[in-house]
């Protein structure tokens, strides 16, 4: 501070820091906005190399490998698409693919059955709601080889508990899983048992989104429960149902635990005699990748695979618009 002659005191000029120019304005801006570039960076590292590293280089590297063809003792060599020549023509993949398309229209059959379950759970005043969809959900959390094991124990046609109650009614049930007519359908009803809960629990968490003032509208209207339900509850589900469609799809293309564990693989699976009716694409992937040693025929089995969810998923999102409701 300085004095004057009269007594009063001023800043010193020399002490006052002079304004910034907008070139140090613009520096100071790059570095904060740098800085927490970094920090965002370094936050999303962990997240980014896991999925670099055990889901994208996996792709990449099965990509390359399904334009190659494997010896018996390891080693490969470029072919170019001749995989994916014979790929096209080939009646295997083709009846594996007709497999998993019908499994997947089948695993489409538990979304309604959801719905109905989630419904009746939704109902004002209802006791141990909690109680019944943990019932519900047990399933989903359980290990999938899990279930396919007591699963196979009760699809077996001898000794296992399904027959055993038909035969209670007189009925002689038939070997379920080594029966073409019944294997593809048995395997879907267990898939189905397995998704229900988790399906039930997002159309529930749906339905409760829903305002009440929308269902008294409709009552003061005449809408009875049936009519709500169709003209009230459907339409606002809508998003819940696109998702449950989507996911459902995806994971129904995708089927191999069951096909492994309760069907056989590998020489117990060709003395199946209704394997051929079960098996699906990553299940045939599997065999010629890991049994008859054809990797590269395998990873060209397991792209096109890839190519498929790809452009479903795409037409699902395309379709969406007309019958999906937001808000």
């Amino acid at each position: 501070m300085l004095v004057t002659e009269s007594g009063t005191a001023r800043a010193n000029p020399a002490a006052v820091p002079a304004p910034a120019t907008a070139r140090q304005r613009r520096r100071r801006s790059w570095r904060r906005r740098g800085s927490e570039a970094l920090w965002g960076y370094l936050l999303i590292a962990p997240t980014g190399i896991g999925l670099a590293v055990f889901y994208l280089w996996p792709v990449l590297q099965t990509a390359y490998f399904s334009f190659t063809e494997w010896g018996p003792f390891g080693g490969h060599e470029w072919t170019g698409l001749e995989n994916y020549r014979t790929l096209a023509g080939d009646e295997e993949v083709l009846r594996a693919l007709g497999n998993t398309a019908l499994y997947t229209l089948l695993g489409l059959a538990g979304i309604p059955v959801a719905i109905v379950f989630a419904a009746l759970l939704n109902r004002r005043r209802l006791r141990g709601v909690s109680v019944y969809r943990t019932l519900f959900f047990l399933p989903v959390v359980t290990m999938p080889v899990a279930v396919a094991m007591v699963w196979r124990w009760l699809y077996n046609g001898e000794y296992g508990l399904i027959n055993y109650v038909l035969s209670l009614a007189g009925i002689d049930g038939p070997h379920w899983i080594a029966d073409p007519a019944t294997a593809l359908y048995a395997l879907a009803a267990v898939g189905i048992w397995t998704t229900v809960g988790y399906n039930l629990v997002i159309f529930l968490a749906g339905m409760q989104a829903i305002p009440r003032q929308y269902y008294e509208a409709a009552a003061i209207d005449g809408a009875g429960p049936l009519a709500q339900f169709r003209k009230v509850t459907l339409p606002l589900l809508s998003p819940s149902i696109f998702f449950v469609s989507v996911i459902s799809v995806i994971g129904s293309l995708q089927l191999f635990d069951l096909v492994y564990v309760i069907g056989g693989s590998g020489q117990s699976a060709r003395n199946n005699p209704a394997y051929p009716r079960i098996q699906t694409i990553v299940a045939l992937f599997y065999d010629k990748a890991f049994y008859t040693n054809d990797r590269g025929y395998a990873a060209a089995i397991v792209m096109a695979l890839l190519a498929l969810i790809v452009v479903l998923t795409a037409v699902q999102f395309r379709l969406q618009k007309r019958w999906v409701h937001y808000g």
